[in-house]
């Protein structure tokens, strides 16, 4: 599960996080496009724009509960 205390500083602040456990597989970029991108210099992925909209609130989700290391969270802001 992923932990609050080892979120990305790369994050925009909101409910749905991705900390220190990415294994930057890109399932995340592929399921939510308009929500997460790729840090290239650190090879990680981060929420930069929280779900404002219906679907992209579901993309989210699904993201979260389809990665494979649990690094997505949602702290329920």
């Amino acid at each position: 599960m992923a932990d609050i205390a080892n979120r990305y500083s790369q994050n925009i602040e909101g409910k749905f996080f991705v900390d220190n456990q990415c294994i930057d597989c890109d399932l995340c970029r592929e399921t939510a496009p308009s929500n997460f991108k790729r840090d290239d210099d650190g090879g990680f992925s981060f929420v930069y724009k929280q779900p404002e909209s219906e679907d992209e609130e579901k993309q989210c989700k699904e993201a979260m509960e389809g990665c494979p290391v649990e690094a997505i969270g949602n702290n329920g802001a």
